[in-house]
């Protein structure tokens, strides 16, 4: 009896050793580093089966044992989240299966510039990769906020439409909320239809209020707006950038152009951004009424016409040394 004892006590012991060297050698394969010599992406499609995520591991080299990761993967058995992942070198099967289980995605960013009609907006989120469906038509024209978005792997482009317009009503209604009572605008629309026409008109942060001023200027006294930009856009949807405006385009027959009705066009020319918004609720005070290129990227404004047609003349004086037609 004692000696049968003592070969149960030492076959017990050897199994505990036998289990301990193999927990303490798995342990050492769940942390060891793994065999990514270089960033990998790996794209994580919804539905995905812990076999089909194995196996795309594998491939990118993000681990070596498609068997040791789904033995891994049902010790725990936490579901793993789709999306785009991107695994730094070395990266230890425990790390890898944290990141899968947390989601912790690769944040993408879209940048919509400010004074891109809706069209261009589209276009932008058509052309850029990761984002799943397709919009076919735009929405209407400055319903959308340019800014910086973050998105993931797999987010589709209305979302993102979605939260573009959402982000531009949020912001319409802080700023107008917090408006100059004094400026002669009847409703957040007429906000972002003048805004719009102040950010096709410069792109130096430190001139829009006082852009804004000159066309609320304007509006006060029953004057034509007379904005280049709202005719580019009334003749080519916005699409000619840069090139000057011919006789014939001022004279085009558009209730968005400026030049041939009095008043703010119809409905917006662009999707103005924040900064212009803000130019037009907060406009600079000044008795301002007119504005011309000053040949430096910037303008040149003016309070009467006899002064506004000097600094007219200097900008063609400028243009005629440097050879611009």
């Amino acid at each position: 009896m004692r000696r049968s004892a003592r070969i149960v006590a030492a076959v017990a012991v050897l199994f505990l050793v036998v289990v301990g060297v193999s927990g303490f050698a798995l342990f050492k394969l769940y942390t060891r580093p793994g065999p990514l010599a270089a960033e990998a992406t790996v794209i994580v499609p919804k539905g995905a089966s812990v076999a089909e995520i194995a196996v795309s591991l594998r491939e990118a080299g993000v681990i070596t044992s498609s068997l040791a990761f789904r033995g891994a993967a049902r010790l725990t058995p936490v579901p793993m989240q789709a999306g785009e992942y991107r695994f730094p070198p070395h990266t230890s099967l425990q790390t890898t299966l944290s990141m899968l289980r947390s989601g912790e995605t690769v944040k993408r960013r879209l940048t919509v510039p400010e004074g891109m009609t809706s069209r261009q907006v589209v276009m932008l989120l058509n052309e850029a990769e990761g984002l799943t469906g397709e919009v076919v038509a735009p929405p209407v024209e400055g319903a959308l906020l340019p800014e910086t978005y973050n998105y993931a792997w797999g987010d589709s482009r209305a979302e993102m439409i979605r939260r573009m317009a959402q982000a531009m009503a949020a912001t319409i209604d802080e700023l107008w909320a917090a408006r100059d009572p004094a400026i002669p605008l009847s409703s957040p629309q007429d906000a972002v239809i003048l805004a719009s026409i102040v950010e096709k008109e410069t792109g130096i942060a430190g001139e829009r209020p006082r852009v804004a001023a000159v066309f609320l200027n304007r509006l006060r006294l029953g004057m034509k707006l007379q904005a280049d930009p709202t005719v580019a856009y009334a003749v080519y949807g916005g699409s000619k950038v840069g090139a000057p405006l011919t006789l014939t385009d001022l004279q085009y027959p558009s209730p968005y152009n400026t030049y041939a009705v009095t008043g703010l066009p119809p409905g917006p020319i662009a999707n103005p951004g924040r900064a212009s918004l803000a130019a037009v609720l907060q406009p600079a005070t000044t008795n301002e009424l007119y504005f011309v290129a000053d040949g430096s990227g910037g303008h040149a404004f003016a309070r009467t016409l006899d002064e506004h047609q000097r600094n007219v003349a200097r900008w063609r004086k400028a243009n005629e040394r440097i050879g611009v037609n």
